[in-house]
């Protein structure tokens, strides 16, 4: 039987075996016994100020501070923690709040594994040695401002992707674009002022050009067996709005070399500059959504200019074409497993070849998610069997891009 895991106002961790703490997935229940894990290495107990845990009785746990967890790369979320905010409780930074609960007096959460990967795993760096990787990177091409880009998120935020490129590892970052056509509720680069929360990480300003992406891209192909590299990233808008500049460094990449992938990250928004991508060798595309529903994808995204056929077209030229795509789901317990949600997506995927749905928690307050979505009519399937819905269609589940 779950516990309750919680904090105090000083964010030191207690459990409760006596209570047990209620999950919201859409609605309010207690978890079953096949969403619970042990907290794989890597989870991150976070504590949500001003919100107070509920109970399987219907109380309140007062004076107790609610707990969630952040879940390493390669899980995909299957609830979300149960509270009540209290008057003046902030917004929520922009993480990815997993349900967590203590289980024989170790910490539990509620996921599942979908996808390893070791260019994914967390590495631990001695004192100063990834400052030197990418010192000795960047003094090979000092005035790369695509390579300065990359070696801040690096070393400032953590990504995996940029790490690549000084670690001569899978999926490598080439950031591009500093505008976009969507607004984002969870947009991790940009925030409007009354979001009421600060972007974790501040969004590329200057345009990448031609030479800057094409020298990055053939020294990492060049060196990585399988190894991809990628436009689109966290730091930067939506890539399709520099089509023109993209096209020009795949055909620059390809006339010196064959190997590895070129993938590009995308809105989908831009169906035709996405034909010419692929005309100049694009390889691969992973195109985000949140939903295969209008109403739930435009009060997520709040594209400018294109919706959500928009966003379908481009998934069906990929296919015609002869690129690989990969859906890249922003998964919500709640709103990925409602019945009407679900039977969107069977519709979509029974229609069009997808080789690949990569789930991504998606990192947004709940609340305010709930508030923009709406909640479920009725009671969600849960998040395990809409996984298996999307997998009954011959789709491989996963959360990275693979080289094949």
């Amino acid at each position: 039987m779950a516990g309750l895991a919680y904090a105090d106002a000083r964010g030191r961790i207690y459990f409760d075996a006596a209570n047990v703490p209620l999950a919201d997935g859409g609605d309010l229940r207690e978890p079953r016994a096949d969403e619970l894990i042990p907290a794989p290495p890597g989870t991150v107990p976070t504590m949500l100020p001003g919100r107070a845990p509920l109970l399987r009785d219907g109380r309140v746990a007062a004076r107790r501070v609610a707990l969630g967890a952040l879940l390493p790369a390669g899980y995909t979320r299957l609830l979300v923690p149960a509270y009540r905010s209290l008057p003046g409780a902030p917004v929520l930074p922009l993480y990815g709040y997993t349900y967590a609960c203590a289980v024989d007096d170790e910490l539990h959460v509620a996921a599942v594994a979908t996808d390893a990967s070791e260019d994914w795993a967390p590495r631990v760096f001695a004192a100063g040695e990834l400052e030197a990787l990418v010192a000795a990177r960047r003094a090979r091409d000092p005035q790369n401002g695509v390579l300065a880009q990359v070696a801040r998120c690096s070393l400032e935020y953590g990504c995996f992707t940029a790490q690549n490129v000084f670690l001569e590892r899978g999926e490598a970052a080439l950031p591009v674009s500093p505008s976009c056509n969507a607004r984002c509720i969870g947009c991790i680069s940009e925030q409007e002022p009354d979001a009421g929360i600060p972007s974790p990480q501040q969004r590329v300003r200057d345009e990448a050009t031609v030479e800057e992406l094409a020298r990055i891209a053939l020294a990492h192909l060049e060196r990585v067996p399988d190894g991809i590299v990628s436009f689109g990233q966290g730091c930067e808008g939506e890539p399709l709005l520099r089509a023109t500049t993209i096209a020009r460094a795949i055909e620059l990449i390809r006339a010196r070399s064959a190997a590895g992938t070129i993938n590009l990250n995308t809105n989908g928004s831009l169906p035709k500059s996405l034909g010419s991508l692929i005309d100049a060798g694009l390889d691969a595309a992973r195109i985000s959504l949140n939903s295969f529903r209008a109403p739930p994808y435009a009060a997520y995204y709040r594209p400018i200019g294109y919706d959500l056929d928009d966003v379908f077209e481009s998934v069906r030229l990929c296919t015609a074409r002869g690129a690989r795509v990969s859906l890249n789901l922003l998964t919500h317990p709640g709103v990925t497993d409602a019945a009407e949600e679900a039977a969107a997506a069977d519709g979509f995927l029974a229609a069009s070849r997808v080789d690949m749905v990569q789930t991504r928690t998606l990192n947004v307050d709940p609340e305010r998610y709930f508030a923009a979505i709406g909640r479920p009519t009725e009671a969600p399937l849960g998040m395990r069997e809409a996984l298996r819905r999307i997998a009954a269609h011959g789709v491989r589940i996963g959360n990275f891009t693979h080289a094949h």
